[in-house]
């Protein structure tokens, strides 16, 4: 894959797979024109709850009150979307007249825009468009919708899919619609820098694991395999640069690339981690990439009889030889690198969950995917092994 290293990441580049992506620093500045292209006229603005003070979010405004569009913000996204927000976030979308959303942020702020624009325009339940039922039918065409990341890990600014938390339930939903699309994806490495080393941690294992499970999902997929490989190769290399160096935009390039195309991969599925870690923070507010990478040993340990078989290729993704023991050490190592936790105790979930977590887990659409089959009780016990074990 020579294009890793001949790649100049300092450059602009427009792609059209799977949907229209800018890539570049300083791509933001375009914003208003790429509302246009889409018909938007005026966006509400979508982020969480951390962000709204952030400098991108005025930058974001001042772009695009230049060219002269309207716009609203709505902020009050939480680190774990809740289907209230969501509720919050339409009555804005009506309120304010809006014709479009930019969906601006981590996970939690495009999972955010992504869901208020599923029901923006319908009076449909949002756990109708739950991933794991027939798509309602929809007489009115969702909004326009641009997902701009401003970390380098969710790799959900392809897709419509977003995760929502039931707090009734206590668990994490995916809802989507297959005729939701981002009219664009917007990939600008600048809009990363300030993000603190923590983050850029977390969020990067997220799109290291996005690639790991979406591999070594056993359905014959070629083209998420390719990408996922690539995307492996890419975080590997620049991910440590990224932490290390917060100003390197390079790396910060590198990284945002490596985890759109991380997502990309997963449209072949999930696996255990995400299933386990989707229902942790349902449960106790976690950060989604934190609990990623501390519950990734112990799923890499429960799966390894039935990955067996594609370890050699992502060992190589990573600069190692291809044995199971060389490719886990090297996931570990990386790990330590970039100080995670080691059980999941360290972050706060106590050990009394663990049937509670498991029952839920057994329901998510990731644990389907999952190398191996596995059933509640297998799952107590990898949960438990998170726990207490670790790495």
């Amino acid at each position: 894959m020579p294009t890793r290293g001949a790649l100049n990441l300092s450059t602009p580049y427009d792609w059209s797979f799977p949907v229209p992506i800018a890539y570049g620093p300083g791509r933001l500045a375009e914003i208003g024109t790429h509302c246009r292209n889409a018909g938007i006229k005026n966006p509400l603005i979508v982020t969480d709850q951390g962000s709204k003070e952030l400098s991108f979010i005025e930058t974001t405004e001042n772009h695009l009150e230049r060219v002269g569009l309207k716009f609203g913000l709505f902020s009050e996204i939480s680190p774990n979307p809740r289907k209230d927000e969501i509720t919050s976030g339409k009555e804005a979308y009506r309120r304010g007249r809006h014709d479009g959303v930019i969906a601006i942020g981590g996970g939690s702020g495009m999972d955010g825009g992504k869901a208020i624009c599923l029901t923006a325009g319908n009076e449909i339940d949002l756990w109708s468009f739950d991933y794991d039922k027939p798509a309602p039918r929809v007489s009115t065409p969702f909004p326009g919708l641009i997902c701009i990341p401003t970390t380098a890990g969710t790799g959900a600014e392809t897709e419509s899919t977003a995760m929502v938390t039931d707090t009734e339930k206590g668990m994490k939903f995916c809802v989507w619609h297959e005729k939701l699309k981002p009219s664009l994806a917007l990939l600008d490495p600048e809009v990363t820098l300030g993000l603190p080393q923590n983050l850029t941690a977390w969020t990067g294992i997220d799109a290291l694991v996005h690639a790991i499970e979406a591999y070594c999902v056993p359905s014959f997929h070629p083209l998420c395999d390719g990408i996922a490989l690539e995307a492996l190769a890419l975080i590997h290399a620049h991910l440590p640069k990224a932490v290390e160096n917060p100003g390197d935009i390079t790396a910060r390039g590198g990284m945002q690339v490596g985890a759109c195309l991380a997502g990309v991969s997963f449209l072949k599925g999930l696996g255990l981690v995400h299933a386990i870690s989707h229902m942790v923070g349902a449960e106790y507010d976690t950060h989604h990439g934190l609990t990623n990478a501390v519950t990734l040993p112990a799923v890499l340990r429960f799966n390894e009889p039935n990955i067996s078989k594609k370890v050699p290729e992502m060992a190589n993704a990573l600069g190692v030889k291809g044995t199971f023991d060389g490719f886990y050490n090297q996931v570990c190592d990386l790990l330590d690198e970039l100080s995670i936790p080691k059980k999941l105790s360290d972050i706060g979930v106590p050990l009394e969950c663990t049937p509670s977590i498991a029952k839920k887990a057994m329901h998510d659409a990731a644990a389907g995917t999952n190398p191996r089959t596995v059933a509640v009780t297998e799952i107590q016990k990898v949960v438990e092994d998170a726990l207490l074990v670790g790495r």
